[in-house]
């Protein structure tokens, strides 16, 4: 008798597991169709110097597929010249995206003076640098959870001259 109570219960047991099985299949499939935010960075460019540094704008443009507004928890960067990386950081909760429209959001990179300087050094009379800049965007979409959309861009970007610093 133990043994057809054991039967059944295995059986029942397979039942459940099979189930579980579907629906996480159900949701997997469901869950990689759900459209996310999509972003392109427009342009780069010199903002001025500081005591600290040399500032750069990235404008990053991020289109919303959702009618409801979604946090940004954070947008993270790293510019690099050549595989040196010159600038990197963190900006926590820069604000929201609007529902079913393009916001376009303001990046600040600061250059360290002893980075810009040595920079300055290598490069020839064209003033300028060739760039990537790497900027991870982190979402918080209902049902979701977070997201990262990693966007990237090259190109040449200004150095400061010597009439920018005073």
């Amino acid at each position: 008798m133990a043994s057809a109570e054991q039967k059944e219960v295995e059986e029942k047991g397979s039942m459940i597991s099979g189930l579980l099985d579907k629906a996480k299949g159900f949701f997997a499939e469901k869950l990689a169709n759900v459209p996310t935010p999509e972003a392109a960075v427009d342009n780069v460019d010199f903002k001025g110097v500081t005591r600290q540094g040399v500032d750069y704008h990235a404008k990053v443009s991020v289109k919303n597929p959702y009618s409801q507004t979604i946090p940004i928890c954070q947008i993270s960067y790293v510019l690099k010249s050549a595989t040196r990386t010159i600038a990197s950081g963190t900006i926590p909760d820069p604000g929201s995206l609007v529902g079913n429209n393009t916001t376009v959001l303001d990046v600040p990179v600061k250059v360290a003076y002893s980075i810009a300087v040595s920079l300055m050094t290598d490069i020839g009379s064209d003033w300028d640098i060739d760039y990537q800049l790497d900027i991870g965007l982190t979402f918080d979409i209902p049902v979701v959870g977070d997201i990262t959309i990693p966007v990237s861009t090259q190109g040449e970007i200004k150095l400061p001259s010597l009439r920018d610093f005073f």
